[in-house]
């Protein structure tokens, strides 16, 4: 199975948690339809990625990066890969990336949390994102990675004085699913 058709399964068995989430389904879908090369940053039209909101559920603490080119506190994310089997992965390679926590990081059962589509500069149009959440083993260390200003583990309650919208609503709907 290739990674577009990985993201078509996956996308279609994404129930969404109200109507804007499934018609947000919809949408990605369409997009997939009309575009081969869909998953994959140079399609101009936008493309889907992956991310992972890293969770301490023990600790009631998510890990954010500070993102070097939006000066954005974010879940770990970003463009899927050739190399990327599924969308999943996708995901998972970009937090262990990002976060630096190497071993023991595993996705949160049950596919993914949310979905969020927000606009990028051009050339492209689109980024499509496909949001899993990612479990931190006890006692995890996080570990800059050179995408990041800063990397900070953040209690729940905190992270709407420091996040956007999009990540508040992620933070919301992985405790939802803890």
């Amino acid at each position: 199975m290739s990674l577009h058709e990985d993201a078509v399964h996956v996308l279609k068995e994404y129930e969404g948690r109200d109507d804007d989430q499934r018609a947000l389904r919809d949408v990605y879908l369409d997009h997939l339809a009309n575009h081969p090369d869909g998953v994959y940053k140079p399609c101009r039209a936008g493309h889907v990625t992956g991310s992972a909101l890293v969770v301490d559920p023990e600790r009631g603490r998510v890990l954010l990066t500070l993102h070097k080119k939006l000066g954005m506190w974010l879940q770990m994310g970003g463009h899927c890969e050739p190399g990327d089997p599924t969308l999943a992965a996708a995901a998972l390679r970009e937090a262990v990336e990002e976060s630096g926590i190497g071993s023991g990081l595993a996705l949160l059962p049950g596919g993914p949390v949310r979905l969020d589509r927000h606009p990028i500069p051009a050339p492209c149009n689109w980024h499509l994102d496909v949001q899993y959440a990612a479990l931190a083993p006890a006692g995890s260390v996080a570990e800059i990675s050179e995408e990041s200003l800063d990397l900070r583990w953040f209690p729940y309650e905190e992270v709407p004085a420091v996040a956007d919208t999009s990540v508040v609503r992620l933070v919301e709907a992985v405790r939802a699913r803890l």
